[in-house]
């Protein structure tokens, strides 16, 4: 007698019937509480309607989601958008601020304490979800949702002005393509037969002059706007045509651009480090760099500028991180990884360091030597006026062949005969130290001193070609992970095409991006450089890990992941994500809500009379945009709890995705009829559940938690184990 289906099983019993796994995976939709009847007091005769099948493009993996290619390519997504251009002009700045080598002890044991750990955690929760950000906070806990939301609209303020800084790089990279280089002398203007140089370059510097009216065309305030300026309104097209190229096709087309993107920046730099240490005056860069100063380690400022840096130099919070390691197996050492890629990071910032130093350093004994050549003219004047006697001159001293040690002595002698009188000759001292202490960051370090530097270079264009495509391929694998934070966690809440979806983004966002290429542009990258990420994105991540160590649970969370990877964690671990990092984090929210309060808000303008940088107060309207840009982006966290609170749109935690169900029906498909039909048994309390059980999940309306009877089925993965556990626990 042939044997009857299991579905014929179910229609023949006249008991109440409650949801079977099998039925729930008939089912190819996500479901929602809303539209399902699963595993709830279902009435007898209760019906499941049926639902579409989604729709799966043809490039998934068998699990209905996009995989990397290899293991290559993921650590050099994750790499490319780790290592970003703060570790080429940020991490030297703060590292010669804060005490040189001594910067590198608290940066060092906050990387331990918060950036691995909290690393780690976002790598894991993504690949054991398998979904972008606002999907893994969803599945956590339903009432931060939030902090998804809050991850891309922070990853969309970056990303505006972020490529701004790229189209800068690649307007500097065609300039190069001539010698003498551009910005190597001041232009000479003509006033009729009489030939003068331009006033404004001649008070500032030649690399400096070209920057602000030359690339920028700056104005003196933020209210004058003074139009476009159609030369980077074009270098920012030519930025986001690129960045749009590269994404269009998920990771299987960024995969193949970060080969290059994320290895090339390692091989300039190696260049550069080689060249800089041929360089006159490079070692005594390195050795300022690392000579230490242990007294500036008691500063707190020193250990919250440090936690910051960790913060941001690992792209924590942004959403890159969760969505590139969603796309990985469930089974993949993501531990590893989170070591690897931290520890490639930090070595990067200390190599961007030394070639940084090294070629400040030769840049400081050209500006020394002119320095003294400017000096002993100043003196070679006072002596033939007869303001100064010959007899302070050392018989040593040969102004031919002067020497800064020569200098160093005459200056000394000078200075002790005047007496009170000395400072009326405008003499200076041209000391090293002086030139090395000059602490540059950011735009004033990439297209300022570093250009400055490379003039002196030999075969200075090729060196500048170099330094530039560097910049724009460290700009672009950071670009990469910002946008996949924004497009991943979209395509797996709407069923739209990734092509299109990409090319709408970067759309949008060049038309948005006009705002950076005003002649006024420069001071909204300052704005939004300032505001739209620090604050909201500690806040995110705090809430990220108060959400998995303390609402889920650090212990299950700990035995989610030896299940994943198949060992348990270091203890380490468990005490950095439960204690340690949220105290650091709320450390650091606490300083920085303190420094805006006491810091008055403003920015630094251009003056083009005096031609030099003076700091400006924001006025009203631009104080109102800066903390808009804070509001916005921290509005959607307690705005989806308030929602999800009193059941205003639906809970994202009772929807599970079509890999989970894939691989639980292959799963059944190996199994023996009779194991198979024990656990498609008619028994509600035969039956596993597939819904998540970390936690009893309340419906709308309900008063009391569904109980739901289920195996050790991860909330967070959805590996099978033949142990039962009956209802939800917590640590708290």
């Amino acid at each position: 007698m042939r044997k009857q289906s299991k579905v014929a099983l179910r229609q023949q019993s006249k008991d109440n019937v409650t949801e079977s796994v099998a039925d729930l995976l008939a089912l190819e939709a996500p479901l929602d509480y809303k539209t399902s009847q699963m595993s709830v007091n279902v009435p007898p005769g209760g019906q499941v309607p049926k639902t579409k099948q989604p729709d799966i493009s043809p490039d998934d993996e068998e699990d209905g989601r996009p995989a990397w290619n290899n293991k290559v390519e993921y650590i050099l997504a994750q790499v490319g958008f780790s290592v970003g251009l703060g570790n080429v002009w940020r991490f030297p700045y703060l590292c010669q601020k804060n005490g040189g080598g001594a910067y590198l002890v608290p940066y060092f044991i906050l990387l331990l304490l918060i950036g691995i750990p909290l690393f780690f955690l976002e790598l894991a929760v993504g690949q054991r979800i398998r979904r972008g950000s606002i999907g893994v906070w969803n599945y956590v806990y339903p009432r931060l949702g939030g902090i998804g939301v809050s991850s891309l609209m922070v990853c969309a303020f970056v990303g505006l002005y972020y490529n701004v800084i790229i189209g800068w790089s690649i307007f500097y990279f065609f300039q190069s393509f001539q010698y003498p280089l551009p910005w190597s002398e001041c232009p000479i203007r003509r006033n009729g037969t009489q030939a003068y140089i331009e006033p404004e370059c001649e008070k500032s510097s030649a690399t400096t002059y070209f920057w602000y009216r030359q690339t920028l065309n700056i104005t003196s305030t933020i209210d004058h706007s003074g139009g476009l300026n159609w030369k980077m309104v074009l270098c920012l097209l030519a930025a986001w045509i690129i960045v749009c190229l590269a994404v269009i096709k998920g990771i299987q087309s960024s995969g193949k651009v970060m080969y290059f993107s994320s290895l090339f920046p390692y091989v300039v730099l190696f260049c550069f480090l080689v060249r800089g240490l041929m360089l006159k005056g490079a070692v005594d860069g390195i050795a300022h760099m690392f000579t230490p100063k242990l007294e500036k380690m008691l500063e707190l400022q020193v250990w919250r500028e440090a936690a910051t840096q960790v913060f941001f130099a690992l792209g924590l919070g942004f959403g890159g991180v969760i969505a590139f390691s969603s796309y990985n197996k469930r089974d993949n050492n993501c531990h590893f990884d989170a070591v690897l890629v931290s520890t490639i990071n930090f070595i990067t910032s200390v190599l961007a360091t030394l070639v940084v130093f090294a070629v400040l350093g030769f840049k400081a004994n050209i500006m020394n030597e002119k320095c003294v050549v400017d000096n002993a003219e100043k003196i070679l004047g006072f002596l033939n006026t007869g303001v100064l006697s010959h007899d302070l001159i050392p018989p040593n001293v040969n102004f031919s062949h002067l020497t800064t040690e020569d200098y160093g002595e005459m200056y000394g002698v000078i200075k002790t005969v005047r007496g009170d009188s000395f400072d009326q000759l405008g003499l200076d001292a041209c000391l090293l130290e002086d030139e090395l202490n000059k602490s540059v960051q950011g735009t004033g370090l990439a297209f300022i001193a570093f250009t400055e530097a490379m003039i002196y270079f030999p075969a200075s264009p090729f060196w500048s070609v170099m330094f530039f495509f560097m910049l724009i391929n460290l700009g672009l694998g950071s670009m990469i992970g910002t946008m996949t934070g924004i497009t991943t966690p979209v395509l797996d809440t709407f069923k739209v095409r990734k092509e299109y979806l990409t090319v709408g983004c970067c759309t949008v966002a060049f038309f948005c991006g006009l705002l950076f290429v005003q002649r006024s542009g420069n001071y909204f990258v300052t704005m939004f450089d300032d505001y739209s990420a620090g604050l909201p994105l500690t806040i995110v991540v705090i809430l990220e890990n108060i959400s998995v160590a303390w609402i889920y649970g650090s212990k299950r969370f700990m035995q989610d992941l030896e299940d994943m990877l198949g060992f348990r964690p270091y203890a380490f671990y468990f005490y950095m994500w439960k204690y340690v990092s949220p105290f650091c984090l709320i450390v650091l929210i606490t300083a920085t809500l303190i420094e805006m309060a006491v810091k008055p808000p403003g920015y630094n303008v251009w003056v083009q009379e005096l031609a030099m940088e003076q700091f400006q107060s924001y006025p009203p309207w631009a104080l109102g945009m800066c903390f808009s840009l804070v509001v916005a982006a921290m509005l959607p966290l307690p705005l989806v709890f308030i929602a999800r609170h009193f059941h205003l749109i639906p809970d994202g935690s009772n929807k599970l995705s079509v890999s989970y169900k894939k691989s639980m029906m292959k799963d059944i498909s190996n199994l023996e009829e009779d194991e198979s039909r024990f656990i498609l048994g008619k028994n509600p309390g035969e039956t596993p559940s597939p819904m998540p059980s970390h936690r009893a999940y309340l419906g709308p309306g309900n008063s009391s938690p569904i109980e739901l009877t289920t195996t050790s089925i991860s909330s967070l993965g959805y590996g099978t184990s033949s142990q039962t556990n009956t209802g939800p626990k917590t640590d708290l």
